[in-house]
């Protein structure tokens, strides 16, 4: 077979194949535009379909809704101070003189009457025989005066007396009776003295201190011991000045001595002192103990104090609400229409889960507490713990 012939034959047996072969290349390769789409891009035909929707965009956000409530605002003092004795009182010798016993010891207990110290008695006993035998002698004088004034009466009586007599007679009595009420104070001002050189204790107490020894000399009103009366017990401490202290009177103290951390105890603030102690810089606080009133082995031991003084009130929000501007402290505010904006707020003091703020709301107003992270200015939201859901802070 010649060429030309060959050549007729293979073009008319391969030609017919190409619209098939053009057909399925088509149908398998991307169009001219696609090739200078960037890979995972999606077409400008099906752009719409391929993008999702926008994930929350079109409903509200549920976040936590709080209303704002008005709370007490309560300041701690957390002092260390002493216990004393709620009253107490020192004792000493109506006169002087040389003291000869001591006759009880600092920690001592005693009870009403009984003696503590002695002074030399010798003087006093002296005097208290002096006064006796003057009295003695007006008593005497007395008698002799009163026979006297019978016997004037008697004879006058008789017709042989006379009546300036009687007068004389019943003047002299009169004068031994003034006598003998005389003598009979000087005795009695005696035996009390003589009384005096014991001193004893006036009521139950425990000695806090001793100021004398035997031998010593003493004077009238001179502090002879120091006595811790056993009627209640007082913690005492020294706190700086603070303008709150004008409310802690009547305030709760919860108390812990040091040396007996598992004695707690409470008390009530009896008194605050008006005016700064000079030589400290600071302000007494006395606070009586309610359920350590005859515990003498507390007297002196150390006791640190809480004391909660009100100061005030505050509104009080979650603390998850609180967030921050440029200005400072704030939280998101849900109006009526359940759009939020953000409000500036000023906090007086943190407490356990919630913050109590100064000012910036008032009471009723409602804020966004867990879930204020995601919302911006003008945000529709809704309050998670409605009923027809669940909380879902995102």
């Amino acid at each position: 077979m010649k060429i030309p012939t060959l050549i007729a034959v293979l073009t008319a047996a391969v030609f017919p194949a190409l619209p098939t072969l053009a057909l399925a290349q088509a149908a398998t390769s991307p169009p001219a535009d696609a090739a200078t789409q960037p890979a995972g891009q999606p077409r400008p035909a099906d752009q719409q379909a391929a993008q999702p929707a926008p994930d929350g965009a079109a409903g509200p956000l549920r976040v936590e809704v709080v209303t704002v409530t008005e709370a007490p605002v309560v300041m701690d003092f957390v002092l260390t101070g002493a216990i004393e004795a709620r009253d107490s009182l020192d004792v000493s010798f109506r006169m002087g003189g040389r003291v000869t016993e001591v006759l009880a010891a600092e920690g001592d207990r005693v009870s009403q009457g009984q003696p503590l110290a002695r002074t030399d008695s010798v003087q006093q006993e002296q005097a208290r025989r002096v006064a006796q035998a003057s009295l003695d002698s007006a008593e005497a004088v007395r008698d002799q005066a009163s026979l006297a004034a019978e016997r004037a009466v008697a004879l006058l009586e008789r017709g042989v007396g006379t009546s300036a007599a009687r007068d004389a007679a019943a003047e002299q009595l009169s004068s031994a009776e003034g006598a003998v009420a005389q003598a009979t104070s000087a005795l009695e001002q005696a035996r009390r003295a003589v009384t005096d050189t014991v001193l004893r204790a006036p009521q139950d107490a425990v000695v806090t201190e001793r100021a004398v020894d035997p031998g010593q000399i003493v004077g009238p009103a001179q502090t002879v011991m120091s006595l811790a009366v056993l009627s209640g017990l007082e913690a005492v401490f020294q706190t700086p000045n603070s303008p709150l202290l004008d409310n802690a009177v009547g305030a709760h103290v919860s108390l812990e001595p040091l040396d007996y951390p598992d004695r707690r105890m409470v008390g009530t603030v009896s008194e605050v002192a008006p005016l700064v102690n000079p030589e400290t810089g600071s302000v007494e606080v006395r606070v009586t103990i309610d359920d350590a009133v005859t515990d003498t082995a507390l007297l002196g031991a150390a006791v640190r104090g809480d004391i909660r003084v009100p100061a005030g009130s505050g509104m009080q929000v979650p603390w998850t609400a609180l967030t921050a501007n440029g200005a400072g402290p704030a939280v998101w505010v849900v109006a009526d229409d359940d759009t939020v904006s953000i409000a500036p707020v000023a906090i007086e003091r943190f407490e356990d889960g919630v913050v109590l703020l100064e000012s910036g709301l008032q009471p009723g107003q409602r804020v966004v507490g867990a879930g204020s992270q995601m919302l911006f200015p003008g945000r529709l939201v809704v309050d998670a713990a409605a009923p027809d859901g669940t909380a879902a802070y995102r």
